[in-house]
C-alpha cells in the first residue's frame, strides 16, 4: 500500500488573503465557505491536490524546506513570472540562463517562497 497527497498544507498570518493571491495563481475560486478571519482557508486547484492555508502566530523566518515548482500552462515562464509578480509575488532570485532553461524563484505575499519553470512547450521547442 502506498500514500497519496491529501493535501499541501501552507502557514500563513492571514489564511483568506493568502488564499485568495495563491486562488490568482491557480485560477480558482475560493471555498465559500471560506470568510476573513478564519483559522482556515482551502482551494481546489484544477488537478490537484487541494491547498490548504492555516493561521499560525509565527512569521516565516528561514528559507522553505518545501516549496511549490510551478509550470505554467497557456504561457511562456517569463511571462508567467510577470503575471504573478502583479498579482503581488515578490521575485527572491533568478536562475534563468542564457540558453532558456532554469528558474525564477519568487515569495507569495507571506514570504513562501516558489519557483517558476519553462513550459513544457518552451521545454519542446528548445530540444
Amino acid at each position: 500500500m502506498s500514500a497519496r497527497i491529501h493535501n499541501i498544507s501552507i502557514d500563513c498570518h492571514d489564511t483568506y488573503a493568502l488564499a485568495g493571491f495563491w486562488a490568482q495563481v491557480f485560477d480558482c475560486p475560493r471555498q465559500p465557505d471560506d470568510f476573513p478571519g478564519d483559522p482556515e482557508a482551502m482551494l481546489l486547484p484544477p488537478g490537484g491536490p487541494e491547498v490548504l492555508f492555516l493561521a499560525v502566530p509565527e512569521g516565516k523566518v528561514v528559507k522553505n524546506r518545501l516549496h511549490l515548482d510551478l509550470e505554467p500552462a497557456d504561457r511562456t515562464r517569463d511571462e508567467e513570472v510577470d503575471r504573478l509578480l502583479g498579482i503581488g509575488a515578490t521575485q527572491v532570485a533568478d536562475h534563468r540562463r542564457p540558453d532558456g532553461s532554469g528558474f525564477v524563484v519568487l515569495a507569495d505575499p507571506d514570504g513562501n517562497e516558489f519557483c517558476v519553470v519553462r513550459s513544457a512547450a518552451e521545454r519542446v521547442a528548445s530540444v
